[in-house]
């Protein structure tokens, strides 16, 4: 069996980590390796991870001084020996057929995702079909529905280590938002096959930490989603003609309405209107 190695990165997460440790430790899958990189905890969360990796040899625990999500995870995946990589946040966890391996030979999978509020439990998907695509297919629905977690984050999906290491592909450490989103583009330039996985593997837990709950002013939230649609416009003119771009123009810049309608403006108490906000930098009357 092909090796899984499984990466989390850990900070602050002492009343989260045992499960989701756990979710990882207790998969069908055996042949996995768990990756958990302590991002310099001032909690119990690195005396955790090390009980739990003093009782599974399959388990590496790394320590190390605060340096963010994306050096951590980095790290993690220098040090991974596994034919895939997956990813998790210490605050969530994974049924237990989470880890498994299709007989497809793709370059990515993409799978459908648990939403978890307190006690409220909701199935997140995009894709309604298993056929498996080429990247300009996955790419032509990702446009329509870009601000979906089902494509921006790292979570619900399994990556071929080859992939990355072969390109060198590193989590920017200078982005503070939506760094995932820009590493699955990259990554998908790299892809000529996805298969969509019509079965929830993971249960992301909505927690306060989020950003919509921390105190963020909206021209760094603007500043920050209209520097992501430049690398979102980019990865579109790389992988299109340029007859193609000009046909797709205008669904491609439905990123900009797409991301001023997502849940960190649709939680966001502002006077000024979201759309009107995130619109303002661009000129799309050429658009239409």
């Amino acid at each position: 069996m092909k090796k899984v190695s499984i990466i989390v990165p850990v900070y602050n997460a002492q009343n989260s980590i045992g499960r989701c440790i756990e979710s990882i430790l207790n998969q069908d899958y055996e042949n996995i390796e768990l990756i958990a990189v302590n991002d310099g905890s001032k909690d119990n969360s690195g005396k955790i991870l090390d009980e739990y990796a003093a009782k599974d040899s399959r388990m590496i625990v790394i320590h190390k001084t605060n340096s963010g999500v994306s050096d951590t995870r980095n790290i993690a995946i220098a040090r991974a020996s596994g034919t895939y990589l997956q990813f998790l946040d210490a605050d969530d966890y994974i049924p237990v057929d989470s880890t498994k391996l299709e007989e497809n030979n793709v370059d990515l999978v993409v799978s459908d995702f648990y939403r978890v509020v307190k006690d409220n439990l909701s199935l997140k998907g995009s894709i309604v079909n298993d056929k498996i695509l080429t990247r300009n297919e996955y790419a032509s629905l990702m446009a329509e529905s870009p601000a979906d977690y089902y494509y921006g984050v790292l979570w619900n999906k399994l990556y071929k280590a080859s992939i990355i290491k072969d390109n060198a592909m590193v989590m920017d450490k200078d982005l503070s938002f939506c760094e995932d989103f820009i590493f699955n583009l990259e990554y998908l330039m790299h892809c000529s096959s996805i298969y969509p996985l019509q079965v929830p593997v993971y249960y992301y837990v909505k927690t306060e930490g989020s950003l919509v709950s921390k105190n963020i002013s909206l021209s760094k939230l603007y500043n920050a989603k209209t520097n992501v649609f430049k690398y979102y416009d980019s990865f579109f003119k790389e992988i299109l003609s340029e007859k193609e771009y000009a046909r797709d123009r205008l669904l491609i810049t439905k990123y900009l309405i797409s991301v001023a309608s997502d849940e960190i403006y649709a939680n966001k108490n502002t006077t000024t209107g979201s759309i009107g906000v995130i619109m303002s930098g661009y000129d799309l009357s050429g658009l239409y």
